[in-house]
């Protein structure tokens, strides 16, 4: 049991509640009994079979409430080895079947538990290939786990800033150093990056490291919201591609670059979310399978003549993947270092160590 009370214990009993959809439409399903409603987030869904924990621990979620479209969530529980920050990010969960009997050598709780632990609403047995096929159509919206639509259809979709308070420092003695412009970084970056034979900074979205430090390279994280109201950042990106030394980038922060050369960005219909991206390498011709978690885009059409596309999704063409044509800045907008996802396009951060 894990632990758990029963099934027929107050911790499992639940009440029936809606999602509900700015425009009025609504979807039905069951809360816990305990859980207080009304909480208001951008609704968009994931494609991914598994990495619930890393999804939902994922800053790039924050402010969003996350619909999975996999029918099973749960089944796993929750493994602490497995978050990609400190907390959940998403503001809340949508799923059809909820599992309460997990079953893990490495977990220690339930979904459901560690939902409560961190006052995060979920509401289950909703019909998401219906909410799914909606959003499809419609696209992403604003929503509230049990708040009336009149009461939220006024407010539009927002961006909270996921602000590192103290840099981070991995230090090897005599390596190149490397910046990481943390914006809501996954922790698997800091990993993949930290395992190179480089020393390594992470810093806040607003740090101006061009003028601070002695660097080698900056490399630019995910984060959430619309990479146009990341001023300050972007004015830095500016000044380090003045100096030209190697800039790449992971989804925002691909969005970051491309702003910082001049070409402009797009909110998408529903974005693409999950980690069975198919994306083509337009050099090599190859195609991967690529994670991803971004509701925005590069507008090819308005990048510089010196810039290029060196990525595409196979799935909607939108641009996955820029790069300047002389010099050494790079971005992709899916993400190499996976978790949740495949590991195939684990050489970009290679590229990068190879750049310095």
């Amino acid at each position: 049991m894990h632990g758990n009370r029963s099934k027929g214990g107050d911790f499992f009993s639940v009440k029936r509640s809606k999602l509900i959809l700015s425009d009025g439409v609504s979807f039905e399903g069951d809360v816990p009994s305990w859980q207080a409603e009304g909480q208001i987030g951008e609704v968009v869904f994931s494609t991914g079979m598994t990495g619930y924990t890393e999804s939902l621990t994922d800053p790039s979620y924050s402010g969003q409430i996350l619909v999975f479209t996999y029918p099973l969530i749960g089944n796993y529980g929750i493994d602490e080895s497995s978050y990609e920050s400190l907390r959940i990010y998403a503001s809340g969960v949508v799923v059809d079947t909820l599992e309460h009997d997990w079953s893990h050598s490495k977990s220690t709780k339930s979904l459901l538990q560690w939902l409560k632990e961190q006052n995060v609403p979920i509401i289950f047995n909703v019909d998401t290939r219906a909410l799914t096929k909606y959003l499809r159509t419609r696209g992403t919206t604003i929503g509230s786990i049990g708040k009336s639509a009149e009461k939220i259809a006024s407010i539009k979709p927002f961006t909270k800033f996921v602000r590192l308070e103290n840099p981070r420092e991995f230090i090897k003695k005599g390596a190149k150093k490397v910046i990481l412009v943390d914006c809501g970084s996954k922790e698997n970056i800091v990993r993949s990056l930290s395992s190179m034979p480089i020393s390594l900074k992470v810093v806040p979205y607003d740090y101006d490291y061009t003028e601070s430090e002695n660097y080698d390279g900056v490399f630019i994280s995910n984060g959430p919201g619309d990479p146009q109201d990341y001023k300050q950042t972007i004015e830095i990106i500016k000044k380090a591609l003045k100096i030209g030394k190697p800039v790449y980038g992971i989804c925002l922060g691909s969005q970051l670059l491309a702003l910082a050369s001049g070409a402009k960005t797009y909110k998408m219909q529903f974005g693409n979310r999950g980690h069975n991206q198919p994306c083509i390498d337009l050099e090599t011709k190859k195609c991967y399978i690529t994670s991803q978690n971004h509701g925005y885009a590069v507008d090819d059409k308005s990048l510089p003549t010196n810039w290029k596309v060196i990525f595409r999704n196979l799935n909607d063409n939108s641009v996955e993947g820029i790069a300047h044509k002389t010099k050494p800045f790079y971005a992709v907008q899916f993400h190499p270092e996976a978790c949740p996802g495949p590991t195939d396009t684990s050489f970009i951060f290679e590229r990068f160590y190879k750049s310095l």
